[in-house]
């Protein structure tokens, strides 16, 4: 039952629970569904539970070829379209930075303007990566200039978004993502080793762990790479590697390895367990070059996990003083991320201790108080 004579219309790719924006969408159309609302969503994917509610409308949007690119201009047009049809009857529009071409609510992940991709891989790629920052670029521009509310994921977004779109401040607030505490907790010891016997990971190593896609070098796994070999030549180093994440670069990447006869690093390609492997970890790695939040970090902290990324990214501005050393000022310096996983390793209790307490505040923030304050926000505009 629609209790407050409310409704929705939220645009975006896709509504899963893998990915940082995916689930932050994900998170919100799954509060208004519980709340009653009537919902309607336009994406290529949407998970089936979603879809169970009664009060939820899906229009589906074929994905060509299964590609984003391809199939972005036909969420702009179908969304478009819906939102002119049930705006018309007081619906209000949520669209992801510029992925639809309506002025009233924009939901920003990410800022294109704040990052040039670069392809490693293919002349055809290359050119495929350049057209696409073209395109995101204008329609990024033309969507924000419209809105009427602005959500930013950080404040480092709400900068980019004020420094390099000429944003006016008083439209842009930041609501952080949120967490589910069900399924991001600190592992006990026990259940740790269970995990791991699960894996087939070994107890008696540490585990360290990278998150990230391998389509381009914005997450940093060439720095990790470097920094790996560095901690490799240290008698005595016992550690292992697992890379989490799919892309154009992965094959390149084994090569590598097997051509330089790097040990411990495991590739472990797509997984929807995560919550699970952060639970078998010791710690996190993510010198991303470009973070407008970084949900994987967020959640490796929510279970009790160090996680060492780049000082720029979204979720390092939560970073409480006593964290500071997990900091990277320099995404390419690997011999400082090499000098800082030494350090962790070296004083694995000291940070385990310093990680609990924020682990704790982090965990308390779930994503129905995120979508809490995203709908009051939306009621004052």
């Amino acid at each position: 039952m629609n209790l407050s004579g409310k409704s929705y219309l939220i645009i975006a790719s896709d509504f899963v629970k893998t990915g940082g924006m995916d689930r932050a969408n994900f998170a919100l159309a799954d509060y208004l569904a519980r709340k009653g609302e009537i919902l309607h969503l336009v994406a290529h994917r949407v998970v089936e539970e979603l879809s169970k509610f009664s009060n939820v409308k899906i229009h589906h949007v074929p994905l060509i070829l299964n590609s984003r690119f391809l199939g972005e201009p036909f969420i702009n047009r179908k969304g478009y379209q819906i939102a002119q049809e049930l705006s018309a009857q007081g619906a209000r529009v949520v669209v992801n930075g510029g992925n639809c071409q309506w002025g009233d609510i924009n939901w920003v992940h990410y800022v294109h303007k704040s990052h040039q991709p670069v392809s490693q891989v293919g002349l055809l790629r290359k050119l495929k990566t350049f057209i696409f920052h073209q395109i995101a670029l204008r329609e990024e521009q033309t969507s924000l200039a419209i809105a009427n509310l602005i959500i930013a994921n950080s404040h480092r977004t709400k900068q980019d978004l004020i420094q390099k779109l000429m944003i006016p401040p008083e439209k842009v607030h930041v609501v952080y993502y949120g967490n589910d505490p069900q399924e991001f907790y600190p592992a006990s010891r026990h259940e740790k080793q269970k995990l791991r016997q699960q894996l087939g990971w070994p107890l008696d190593q540490d585990i360290i762990i990278f998150i990230g896609a391998l389509g381009d070098r914005r997450k940093g796994f060439d720095t990790v790479l470097e920094a790996w070999q560095r901690l490799s030549q240290v008698p005595n180093w016992n550690a292992q590697l697992m890379v989490v994440g799919v892309g154009a670069e992965l094959d390149k990447w084994r090569r590598r390895i097997k051509d330089e006869q790097i040990a411990g690093i495991n590739f472990l390609g797509f997984r929807s367990d995560v919550p699970d492997l952060l639970r078998a970890s010791d710690c996190l790695v993510s010198p991303t070059r470009y973070e407008a939040y970084g949900l994987g970090v967020h959640e490796a902290l929510c279970c009790d996990l160090p996680a060492i990324v780049t000082s720029s990214a979204g979720v390092a501005e939560r970073y409480p003083p006593q964290l500071e050393d997990l900091l990277l000022p320099d995404p390419d310096d690997s011999f400082d991320l090499a000098e800082r996983i030494a350090k962790w390793s070296s004083n694995k209790n000291i940070y385990q201790s310093q990680v609990s307490q924020f682990s704790k505040e982090l965990r308390s923030y779930t994503w129905d108080d995120m979508g809490d304050i995203i709908c009051n926000l939306i009621n004052k505009t």
